[in-house]
């Protein structure tokens, strides 16, 4: 079976082409600029890249530029479109109604319009994705994978906010948490590197990337993590400002004169590492390098940084009574050994113990603890696509309709 995977964002389309025999990916590539001037298409076949320069006027004319170029004679990795098996896409949100994947119909559509208000940056694009493929492969059947569906397994107290309960049974306003299908992923293959039985092992998974977020995983189900609402909870990201007092809102608005908007701009793009800077940047690698250099500012924004994580996994060992392991994943997570080293050094209160020089790599799957380590400690390289594939193989193969996770 081939599965090709959809990530499509606001401006642009992520895609990855796996044969499932194997599980290889044949391709992938991002179209980017979508509705923008200078448009383009970056496809990879192995180690070789081709980029295409063309404007696309939205999400169905970048993702037919897709499919013409899986098919093509001589970049392509296919000779026709029936080889595509299905579809799997990458939904942000899915509110309650969906606490698993599920093959996408009518109804399924109709829950995904309802749950836009809930996530409006995110999930109009994949909705446009979605209609966009049914439209160019009316036969092929579609999936939907949800970032929060993980966390669905949540209990009452770890979800619910200290607001009146009402505005939770009307509106459903509580904790979602976001990149589910990252930490379902790194939490499982945890488990299979250590040995150990999945569903008796206690794991915080760091998915730590320019949106960041830890989660707690005890016996396969998600219990707790920092994003919430929105995305813009918890951790401190590349341009979010992560947990901040409520009041800050009502005081910049009423004493500075913003409006709901900009405050809205502010704490989503403006805040962050990129704010704490005094916008020198958002990406870690410029921050480190700074801090590196002298630059007091930027070495203060890394010790705000690292030391929200060292809370956070700290108050989730608590709240598992304990924890077998923890890993580090995504763009930072796997790629800052710098990071991972000062995190650690927070906790040795758990027993944990890491080799600084197997901490000296990026992007490998590793474990950095020492042997005598009380708490196992590693990186383990994200693969949402992946499990997006697996999720539509596992559904299209069993012509079920969902696939339950807990």
């Amino acid at each position: 079976m081939k599965i090709l995977v959809v990530n499509c964002g606001s401006s642009s389309v992520k895609y990855q082409f796996i044969d499932m025999n194997g599980e290889k990916v044949l391709c992938k590539g991002l179209a980017e600029r979508i509705g923008i001037e200078g448009g383009r298409l970056v496809h990879r076949v192995n180690n070789d890249k081709h980029v295409i320069e063309r404007n696309m006027k939205d999400h169905e004319e970048a993702l037919k530029l897709v499919l013409d170029v899986l098919v093509d004679p001589e970049i392509g990795v296919i000779k026709d479109l029936s080889e595509i098996d299905a579809v799997g896409h990458r939904v942000v949100h899915g509110a309650e109604r969906f606490a698993s994947s599920v093959l996408i119909d009518e109804e399924v559509m109709k829950a995904l319009e309802e749950n836009v208000h809930l996530a409006p940056l995110h999930n109009p694009p994949n909705i446009l994705g979605i209609k966009a493929i049914q439209k160019l492969l009316p036969k092929v059947p579609n999936v939907g994978v949800f970032d929060t569906a993980f966390h669905q397994s949540m209990p009452k107290k770890a979800y619910l906010y200290a607001l009146p309960y009402e505005l939770y049974e009307k509106y459903r306003i509580r904790r979602y948490g976001f990149h589910g299908t990252s930490h379902r992923y790194v939490s499982k293959r945890a488990a299979e590197i250590l040995g150990r039985d999945y569903y008796d092992f206690k794991v915080i998974t760091c998915h730590l990337g320019n949106g960041a977020s830890i989660a707690a995983v005890r016996h396969g189900k998600s219990i707790d993590t920092s994003m919430g609402f929105t995305p813009l909870e918890g951790l401190v990201m590349g341009t979010r400002c992560g947990d901040i007092d409520p009041a800050i809102v009502i005081y910049l608005q009423q004493n500075l004169g913003m409006s709901v908007e900009k405050v809205y701009d502010l704490l989503n793009k403006k805040s962050g590492m990129l704010g704490l800077t005094n916008n020198l940047s958002s990406d870690m690698r410029d921050i480190e390098d700074a801090a590196q250099s002298g630059n007091e500012i930027a070495q203060l924004a890394l010790d705000i940084y690292v030391y929200r994580i060292a809370k956070y996994i700290g108050a989730y060992a608590a709240a598992m009574n304990g924890v077998d392991a923890i890993v580090f994943t995504a763009g930072v997570g796997e790629n800052s050994p710098y990071v991972r080293e000062k995190v650690c050094e927070y906790l040795g209160f758990l027993g944990v113990k890491i080799d600084k020089q197997l901490n000296d790599v990026k992007g490998v799957e590793r474990i950095i603890s020492t042997p005598d380590s009380k708490v196992a400690v590693l990186i383990v390289p994200t693969n949402e696509e992946l499990v997006i594939a697996r999720d539509t193989k596992y559904i299209v193969e069993n012509k079920v309709k969902e696939l339950k996770l807990f």
